[in-house]
């Protein structure tokens, strides 16, 4: 279903914009190289957002906790979503209580739902697909440097089910997110040990077995 229509709406049903649900914040600080330390604030980027989650790259920058202090409105809580402004724009994340109090970059839009129980709901409708289109129709600038604004992702129009219905398809997408990111840490680690593997057989140090 288009993100723009209004027909076919199942009867208990409603659409509400995403801004009428959620308070949405503009990205937070940019980080100079020379500013970064190993014991700072993780900075959330975009390419830190995977599989409806946070899951920090190699080299996840670090604010200052002097300069940390200073941006307290960009600190992110439990159930807020996250969603990239630049770029693939679109990709979206769920803060859980392990990124308490992290910050994110500017490249990035916070989004705090009004009622944490729609947050499951939220971050699945803002993954869907013809919600990417949508919002990538409504982008602006050049090709690889576009982005979207405070002001297009609060037209959103969002599709909404009864509550408890929200939570159900929630709870459900959440769960296959999951077993997505449980089969990704397979195959990375299993990958990982392919790599041992093939340094001790190629190098002689472990003999083939028969």
């Amino acid at each position: 279903m288009n993100a723009d229509r209004r027909q076919d709406v199942p009867e208990g049903w409603r659409t509400a914009p995403l801004g009428d649900l959620c308070d949405i914040q503009a990205g937070g600080p940019a980080l100079r190289r020379s500013e970064d330390v190993p014991d700072g604030v993780p900075l959330v980027r975009p390419a830190d957002l995977r599989h409806r989650r946070i899951s920090p790259e190699p080299g996840m920058p670090r604010v200052p906790l002097e300069r940390a202090r200073d941006l307290s409105r960009h600190r992110l809580v439990a159930d807020d979503m996250l969603v990239s402004r630049t770029g693939t724009v679109g990709r979206v994340a769920l803060v859980t209580a392990d990124e308490q109090e992290w910050l994110y970059n500017s490249h990035l839009l916070r989004v705090r739902p009004h009622d944490p129980a729609q947050t499951l709901y939220l971050v699945a409708y803002v993954a869907r697909r013809a919600t990417g289109d949508w919002l990538e129709s409504r982008a602006v600038g050049t090709t690889g440097m576009r982005s979207i604004t405070v002001r297009t992702l609060s037209d959103l129009p969002v599709l909404l089910p009864p509550v408890e219905q929200q939570r159900d398809i929630g709870a459900a997408l959440a769960s296959v997110d999951e077993k997505i990111r449980a089969h990704e840490d397979i195959v990375r680690a299993t990958g990982a040990l392919r790599d041992t593997l093939s340094d001790l057989l190629m190098s002689g140090r472990l003999p083939p077995r028969p």
